[in-house]
């Protein structure tokens, strides 16, 4: 084979890796700058600084937090199961990553457009869990055992109401490519399922405040943040963890917000979509990131003025609200569409 060859075999290879490359590093520069991006919101809401020393505006604090973790110590409890221990991590920052192997940027950017999109995301968020499970096991700790415990009950108990909440969509739209569901919300912001009341369709409004609020949850972030509750627990199933390895949890945490704002977008925000007509020159991925942006500065905003659920106040409200209200909503929905839409 010639050269000419071996390039014509490896160039769908190529572009796919391409393709990668573009979403994964900016989306670890997006992860490193979300922190100083909630510490100045956090910082602003109590009228204090933030960080304002390393570089300017102190827009260099992330790295240099980045720098101080690596240069730490990995330290292994002696009785903990060490290859377990170790794979935990790599398995929660892993996770958080392939999620956007799927997720639609653009029209014509995303990685892999798949007919089954939704249900891929599903499976990989569902396996985040896995990671907090194997961490507080393998620590060998009766606290971190406990952050685990109450983690993976709060991310399976939200994980049904998300579930519901996407069949929604699914039965809205008829479809389980992310692509097609973002194309079934243009015509501008009436039209989003978020807001599309306004347009005189089924109103899906609930069902984004209820997605959103299960993504808090999912993600273990204030008010739903009960796994790392400090007073009880330490610091949780991480509690055991330090130098990079708590690192990779800490980024973990950060991506699947970004990974839960990208799917808000995508299912209920109109995804790429302008909110009008007069502003659809701009480019679709840029309205993409504002949307995901805006979503994150909620998730900032809620850590910043809410106070943390009790436990029990925690698992009632997903199982004694959240699941038979979707679980409604799914009934009027499917109605809706047979019979009304029809």
């Amino acid at each position: 084979m010639n050269f000419e060859e071996i390039l014509n075999t490896l160039m769908p290879l190529l572009i796919i890796v391409g393709k990668i490359l573009l979403v994964c590093v900016p989306l670890l520069v997006s992860v490193a700058m979300l922190t100083l991006f909630e510490r100045k919101v956090i910082a602003s809401m109590q009228l204090r600084k933030g960080p304002n020393v390393v570089g300017f505006w102190g827009l260099l604090q992330p790295f240099a937090d980045g720098l101080k973790l690596l240069l730490k110590e990995t330290i292994i409890p002696s009785q903990s199961s060490k290859l377990v221990f170790l794979f935990a991590p790599m398995l929660t920052f892993t996770l958080a990553l392939l999620g956007w192997a799927v997720i639609p940027l653009d029209p014509n950017f995303v990685i892999a457009d798949i007919n089954v999109g939704v249900l891929y995301l599903f499976a990989i968020s569902s396996l985040g869990v896995y990671g907090i499970i194997m961490a507080g096991w393998a620590s060998n700790s009766k606290y971190a055992f406990l952050g685990a415990i109450r983690s993976s009950a709060q991310m399976v108990s939200y994980e049904v109401s998300i579930g519901f909440v996407i069949i929604t969509v699914l039965l809205y739209t008829g479809t389980l490519n992310l692509n097609d569901i973002v194309k079934a919300q243009a015509g501008g912001i009436s039209h989003w399922f978020a807001f599309n009341i306004f347009s005189g369709q089924f109103p899906l409004f609930p069902m984004f405040v209820l997605f959103f609020i299960s993504a808090l949850a999912e993600t273990n972030r204030h008010p739903f943040d009960l796994p790392e509750a400090e007073a009880e627990l330490v610091a949780g199933y991480n509690v055991e963890y330090s130098s990079m390895s708590f690192a990779l949890f800490f980024l973990g945490e950060y991506a699947n917000m970004i990974l839960m704002s990208g799917m808000t977008t995508i299912l209920f925000l109109g995804g790429w979509q302008a909110p009008c007509e007069a502003l659809a020159f701009i480019p679709g991925v840029l309205w993409f990131l504002a949307k995901v942006v805006f979503c994150l500065f909620v998730f900032v905003w809620a850590r910043a003025t809410l106070p943390r659920y009790r436990y029990d106040q925690l698992m009632r409200l997903g199982w004694k609200v959240f699941l038979p209200f979707s679980l409604l909503w799914v009934i009027l929905t499917a109605a809706y569409v047979v019979f009304w839409r029809a």
